[in-house]
């Protein structure tokens, strides 16, 4: 392609207009650097708005705001701010509708408390509850909440105290709060535990097994069907106590961790009186993972101890 040559005139003017932007751009900075040392100093940008103190519990509004749950009391429908944060002043009003959920980690009193109730201590384990009850009471109908599940172990430990009132005033209290044909189970199986003991076994047994139907949910068959292994084993019928303390751990194993470690240990005492060592070994293992850091896991390694064969495993961590 052919470029035309160009003009004297024109290549000169060209050049003087390079050389006048260069000193332009050669002279730019001093002139900023003039012009920013005449200039009033910028205001100071606006210090970040802390964030606000979480707690153990805190509530989740549907806008992803956590407030720490010891910062709010429930009134009504609302939870008002009892101290400040971060944009809520104290006083401030919160539609309970605007939140979404609790956030935080299980308080691990629960799983203690059931540890306790199901290894002969159940008035242990319902002092342990009382405070959470408290604590969390505001958050009772919000999901993910624990007073829900600290108020249904509570109700079956007061029950297996023999002690009418109190549990039926908390099983009145649940179904208030969810009124669920869970909480409708729940306080089915605080009447068959309370049924007193000069009840015929046959009837405390019946009323037990009826509530380890499919239609129950799997937390209330496993806590009947192993307490319906406990009337068993004092009917002397060994087979069956240890079929219903399996149950637990192998047909409603959601029910929970502790009641199926506490079942399986349960059934490792039964195995072990049958000479079925290893059977027993491997259950008592698995108790004590799911036992870990209550008084259950305690009584399981002691077990696990005075049955283990010496070329066993090694408890596990």
């Amino acid at each position: 392609m052919f470029y035309p040559r160009l003009s004297r005139r024109v290549r000169l003017s060209l050049s003087t207009l390079a050389a006048l932007t260069f000193s332009q751009a050669q002279a730019a900075p001093a002139t900023a650097g003039a012009a920013a040392a005449t200039a009033p100093a910028p205001a100071p940008a606006p210090a970040a708005q802390p964030a606000p103190p979480l707690g153990a519990t805190q509530i989740v509004m549907q806008s992803g705001f956590a407030l720490p749950l010891s910062a709010v009391l429930l009134k009504g429908d609302n939870y008002e701010l009892k101290t400040a944060v971060g944009r809520f002043a104290v006083g401030t009003l919160i539609p309970m509708a605007a939140v979404d959920h609790v956030f935080g980690d299980k308080p691990p009193a629960i799983n203690q408390a059931v540890a306790m109730l199901l290894t002969g201590k159940p008035a242990d384990g319902e002092r342990l509850l009382i405070p959470i009850l408290a604590e969390h009471k505001d958050t009772a109908k919000l999901a993910g909440n624990f007073w829900l599940e600290a108020a249904r172990v509570s109700l079956v430990a007061i029950a297996l105290q023999g002690t009418a009132p109190p549990c039926i005033a908390i099983g009145k209290e649940l179904l208030e709060v969810d009124p669920t044909s869970d909480n409708e189970s729940f306080v089915a199986l605080g009447k068959a535990l309370l049924m007193p003991k000069a009840t015929k076994l046959t009837e405390r047994q019946a009323a037990l097994k009826a509530l380890t139907t499919d239609a129950q949910p799997a937390d209330v068959c496993a806590y009947a069907s192993f307490f319906l292994a406990g009337l068993l084993q004092s009917d002397k019928h060994n087979s069956e106590a240890l079929e219903a303390y399996l149950a637990v751990p192998c047909l409603f194993p959601s029910g929970g961790m502790i009641l199926n470690g506490v079942a399986q240990m349960k059934a490792a005492e039964f195995l072990t009186i049958e000479g079925r060592l290893a059977e027993a070994i491997s259950l008592m293992q698995s108790a004590m993972r799911y036992t870990k850091g209550t008084v259950a896991r305690d009584q399981a390694s002691k077990l696990y101890d005075s049955i283990k064969q010496p070329d066993s495993q090694a408890i596990p961590n």
